[in-house]
């Protein structure tokens, strides 16, 4: 054959070359299940799946779907990245009984995996904890200074949806320095604490004393005056109504410019001890009335001992006014 003509086969029978020699390949390839991973992947999850990192491929639905849920490890904290290596990939999977000879991995020497993240800022946080004070506080807003909140700083997160709540100690008055927690919660599984403290100061009006007041005697307006002070460095028991103080009297003597507390006045005594009263006994409609001597003195709605002159019966009751005590049944 003649150079020119054995070229002209040669060049028609080429095609049909490659088209053999590729043969072997696509037989193998019939059946395979693809893993393709990238360098760098971000999940929000907090385990790492392998359908989270990779892409799988292949005609075997029934193994791509064993193979999407299978767990890699761990994820990392909110904004961290963790590696993991090829060879770890592989152990999961055989551990996992995977048949790796049906599993082609298009995988790099070692995975990067970050956990996305959402940073709340130290100023959103101190707005929560403002509108947690002003909606929780007693007092009127344009009385209420929060000084500072510390230590207000940045929160980071898992993405998804974030809720939270805020707690402050028991029985505690949202005055001075008050501890409060801030527990977020992401999906409702995830959850962060963070404590900070808030300075807080309420500035109201409060009851002081004008002038000198002597031991039981009974307080009337020109005994008090109102002061603005702030009721932080001021006991818990401070009195800011004057309707609380007049027609009550000084249990000791108070000096001028002194705020007013609870435990500094007392109602006046309306029987003392020899006082002759009028006992009231009531029930069902029927009312039985007797005379009695008192034996202690007491202010209205205080129990005091009183003695049946009828019968000589020491019994309790309620002192109604200063002629008359009631039995409670």
């Amino acid at each position: 054959m003649k150079p020119l003509k054995l070229f002209s086969a040669l060049i028609f029978l080429m095609p049909l070359f490659f088209f053999l020699s590729g043969m072997p390949d696509c037989l193998s390839a019939s059946g395979m299940t693809t893993i393709r991973t990238l360098k760098k992947t971000e999940i929000n999850n907090s385990d790492i799946l392998l359908g989270d990192i990779a892409e799988i491929t292949g005609e075997d639905r029934a193994l791509i779907k064993k193979l999407r849920p299978i767990v890699i490890g761990k994820a990392p904290l909110p904004g961290k990245s963790r590696y993991i290596n090829k060879d770890y990939l592989i152990i999961r999977l055989k551990q996992k009984k995977i048949d790796l000879s049906h599993i082609r991995l298009h995988v790099p020497q070692k995975i990067e995996v970050i956990r996305g993240f959402v940073e709340i800022p130290g100023e959103d946080i101190e707005k929560l904890v403002l509108n947690y004070i002003y909606k929780r506080s007693p007092w009127e807003r344009n009385k209420i200074k929060v000084k500072s909140i510390q230590p207000g700083k940045q929160v980071v997160l898992p993405k998804g949806k974030i809720g939270y709540r805020i707690k402050a100690p028991k029985n505690m008055a949202l005055l001075g320095k008050i501890p409060l927690s801030i527990i977020f919660d992401v999906n409702g599984s995830f959850k962060k604490k963070l404590w900070v403290t808030a300075d807080i100061e309420v500035t109201t009006e409060i009851i002081v004393t004008k002038r000198r007041i002597k031991r039981y005697k009974e307080i009337t307006e020109d005994d008090i005056q109102s002061k603005k002070m702030n009721l932080a460095v001021l006991p818990s028991n401070i009195i800011t109504n004057p309707e609380l103080v007049l027609g009550k009297r000084a249990k000791r003597t108070i000096n001028a410019n002194v705020a007013l507390r609870t435990d500094l006045i007392e109602l006046p005594p309306l029987v003392r001890r020899g006082d002759i009263v009028s006992i009231i006994a009531e029930s069902d409609g029927l009312r039985v009335t007797a005379m009695g001597v008192v034996k202690e003195r007491g202010c209205k709605g205080a129990m005091v001992r009183v003695v049946n002159l009828g019968s000589n019966k020491r019994i309790y009751a309620r002192v109604i006014d200063s002629n008359t005590v009631k039995v409670d049944f």
